[in-house]
């Protein structure tokens, strides 16, 4: 029950720091008032901070969980297809627009259809890493199927290792955070190394080492400059800065999205991973209560089964 509720708070971080983060989008606000809003701490007054398909595939991703208790590639093929034609103006990737509708016709060529993006190469992207922190959470007792499931869920849309990788490294960023509730939280830098030596090699794992060494006073801008701020759309360009922003707040996951914010370029992404990892160590106790007056809800379905899992944890009927 209990990385039932880092699952879920998890996903409910997830879906904050995406909305939040989409307030500074350069749509939204152009980049010098962005930024100097972020430094000054000022909270965007419109409402509702709409998620995006950062959430709207982490929710599809959740709910196999519930239902499986595992990643069913053929199955998750079928719900990101269907969470796409729901409402397909979440802001997904022009490779998503293409693998959708293909994952609707045909949900058991989802190997095929996610190896022939970008001219058979497969999807680099962050689509998968965005996506997983619930995943992370939920199979946080056991991090070596937290690595394999993490993979089975990127697989579905991200053929590339790239972007593979990514996925890996997020969901053991996020288990490691829930492993830690209740006891005082890993340093930053231990963190980070264990996540490096548990992602497979290539350029994701050579950022979360730059990512180790990176110390915590570094200013934010700096640190995105160096590690990547998502704004090339990559997992590589992305994941590094992301997870280096979650390490060193994993006690405030107001003070991790404000830092995270302040790295810019995807910044929805980049808001999603760092909240969906932190919230899975400290839910959302501590976050400002017009935070949370101001976020878009999640589905129905995801409060009736909390109330669900309460219902069971009390032994009421």
């Amino acid at each position: 029950m209990t990385l039932l509720i880092a699952a879920r708070d998890s996903l409910e971080g997830l879906a904050l720091g995406d909305g939040f983060g989409e307030r500074f989008f350069k749509r939204f606000r152009p980049p010098r008032e962005a930024m100097h809003a972020i430094k000054a701490r000022r909270t965007p007054q419109e409402t509702p901070w709409h998620w995006t398909d950062d959430t709207a595939m982490a929710l599809a991703l959740y709910r196999g969980l519930r239902v499986s208790g595992a990643v069913d590639q053929e199955r998750l093929a079928e719900a990101f297809a269907a969470t796409y034609f729901a409402d397909p103006a979440r802001g997904y990737g022009h490779g998503m627009h293409k693998l959708m509708p293909a994952l609707a016709a045909a949900p058991g060529e989802w190997r095929v259809q996610a190896r022939a993006l970008f001219e058979g190469e497969g999807s680099l992207g962050n689509g998968a890493a965005m996506r997983v922190a619930p995943l992370g959470a939920w199979f946080a007792e056991d991090l070596a199927e937290t690595v394999e499931q993490a993979a089975r869920s990127a697989e579905v849309t991200h053929a590339h290792p790239e972007g593979i990788a990514g996925a890996v490294a997020v969901a053991v960023a996020a288990a490691l955070a829930a492993r830690s509730r209740g006891r005082v939280a890993p340093a930053a830098p231990a963190l980070l190394r264990e996540v490096a030596e548990l992602t497979p090699d290539g350029v994701v794992r050579e950022g979360l080492w730059r990512a180790a060494e990176l110390p915590g006073e570094t200013e934010p801008w700096q640190a995105a400059d160096v590690l990547g701020n998502g704004r090339r759309i990559t997992a590589a360009d992305t994941v590094p800065w992301a997870l280096w922003s979650a390490a060193w707040h994993l006690d405030s996951l107001t003070d991790a999205l404000w830092t995270t914010a302040e790295g810019l370029g995807d910044v929805d992404t980049t808001c999603a991973i760092s909240a969906g990892v932190v919230a899975a160590r400290t839910g959302l106790g501590e976050v400002p209560q017009d935070w949370l007056v101001r976020r878009e809800p999640l589905p129905e379905w995801v409060y009736q089964e909390q109330q669900e899992d309460q219902s069971q944890k009390e032994g009421r009927p």
